[in-house]
């Protein structure tokens, strides 16, 4: 028997993941920056000199979206981007000064919005709460990728 909308889990987190990503941009705003760029310019924070594909895998996007996010972000000076000292065909991306003084700001921005969710919860609500999320990544990553059969089958 097939859950009903209301009763499936995947639309309540998805509804929340929408609902999130709504008041980042809006509390981004202000720094005339969307998410995906946050996200690419707090990606170069936590880890200077990364290629467009892995910030594209870290940031969830697809290279294409990843290309125009850089391009945009590095249009603005707040990333340059250079060759690879080695791999030449690799351009590495980094903040610049201008790039490093937004995300602070911006940053803190973001973290009042995602405080409002660590605030909805006690610490061990907390503490569940993360631990059934890792259960249902564990879930999803262990289920076989499209097309092919699981072991017996």
């Amino acid at each position: 028997m097939e859950s009903s909308s209301r009763e499936r889990l995947g639309r309540h987190i998805k509804q929340v993941e929408q609902e999130l990503t709504s008041a980042k941009h809006v509390a981004l705003r202000p720094f005339k920056i969307n998410v995906p760029q946050y996200s690419v310019l707090y990606a170069l924070l936590q880890e200077p000199g990364l290629s467009g594909a892995v910030l594209a895998r870290r940031c969830m996007v697809t290279p294409q979206t990843m290309s125009s996010v850089l391009s945009t972000l590095e249009s603005h000076a707040l990333v340059e981007r250079k060759p690879h000292p080695v791999h030449s065909h690799i351009l590495e991306a980094r903040l610049t000064r201008s790039g490093r003084s937004l995300i602070a700001k911006a940053d803190a921005a973001v973290a009042e919005v995602e405080q409002l969710l660590t605030d909805c919860f006690d610490n061990a609500e907390e503490k569940r709460f993360l631990e059934y999320l890792e259960r249902c990544s564990q879930a999803l990553a262990a289920r076989p990728a499209a097309g092919t059969k699981k072991a017996g089958g």
